[in-house]
């Protein structure tokens, strides 16, 4: 069965594709041996995070027409915020991208952060590596843009690209530290808006400190994504970063963060959070519930 998939996808069939990355979220017995068949190599992952409102979506929505007028066929995961009641995704629709969604060279799937601390899907690493195994020349993972997922994904993606707005100086500054280390592109959205100029300026200063801890100038892309405008120029960019050299220290550290979350995952399986619910609130109900005392016992 699984075989049988593994090589509907390599033919690049998206119902066999959507099908078994269904099977993987849900953990159908045996998934396992699916994942270790899954051969190497395959399209390299490209990172769109940043905070909420800097206009991800519509960026996306920008490269995705950038890519198909050039022949390239692309994968996109969008990581939805989701419900805490229910743990289903709350911007699942994806209406900005909603024109590719029937286009044969664009596979969209937008998944639930199921409440993961840090704003990623718990098996985003798994359908990121199951997308590989297609034939897609580009894959696109966008980010919930909340929590540690900014820098979360630095472990999943081979290209990071950090999209700000012009307002965003003081949320920059705070985020500083983090978004240093794992921006290989930053973009400069919305930079139609007042002051959008004086903002990139900012921001490069902000950047030169990193660049003599990076062989790489950190490039800083303006964009209108409503508009498309300096979408190529920002194509260009992730090219130029994706055709460089993979191996280095920086990734097997990426790799290392793979496997560290992987093995978390794997230790922490028998630990069911509805279960937990159930006994917190009939713990509750008795009147001498303690948070401290109960994960202490688990």
């Amino acid at each position: 069965m699984w075989q049988e998939l593994l090589d509907k996808i390599s033919r690049g069939n998206l119902k066999a594709l959507a099908r078994t990355i269904s099977l993987v979220e849900n953990e159908f017995p045996g998934y396992e041996q699916l994942l270790q068949a899954i051969p190497g190599g395959g399209a390299k992952i490209i990172g769109i995070t940043g905070p909420p409102g800097a206009g991800k979506s519509t960026l996306v929505d920008a490269l995705i027409g950038c890519m198909v007028e050039q022949g390239k066929t692309v994968a996109v995961l969008c990581v939805d915020p989701s419900s805490p009641f229910n743990l289903g995704a709350v911007l699942g629709d994806r209406i900005r991208m909603s024109d590719w969604y029937t286009h044969p060279g664009v596979f969209i799937r937008s998944l639930a952060s199921r409440g993961s601390m840090g704003g990623l899907h718990p098996k985003i690493i798994e359908i990121a590596d199951l997308l590989k195994a297609a034939p897609f020349d580009h894959i696109i993972v966008e980010t919930v843009g909340v929590g540690q997922s900014e820098v979360e994904i630095a472990g999943l993606a081979d290209t990071t690209v950090v999209v700000v707005v012009p307002e965003a100086g003081d949320e920059v500054q705070t985020m500083k530290a983090g978004l240093m280390e794992i921006a290989d592109i930053f973009v400069v959205n919305k930079a139609d808006r007042p002051d959008a100029d004086m903002f990139v300026r900012n921001l490069r200063l902000m950047l030169a400190p990193s660049f003599s801890k990076k062989t790489d100038e950190i490039p800083v892309v303006k964009t209108i994504a409503a508009r498309k405008e300096g979408v190529d120029h920002l194509y260009t960019e992730m090219l130029k970063k994706l055709a460089k050299e993979q191996l280095n220290e920086r990734n097997y550290w990426l790799l290392a963060e793979k496997a560290w979350f992987l093995i978390e995952q794997k230790r922490m399986r028998d630990l069911d959070k509805k279960k937990i619910k159930e006994e917190i609130a009939w713990l509750s109900r008795q009147g001498n519930f303690n948070l401290y005392q109960y994960v202490s016992g688990k």
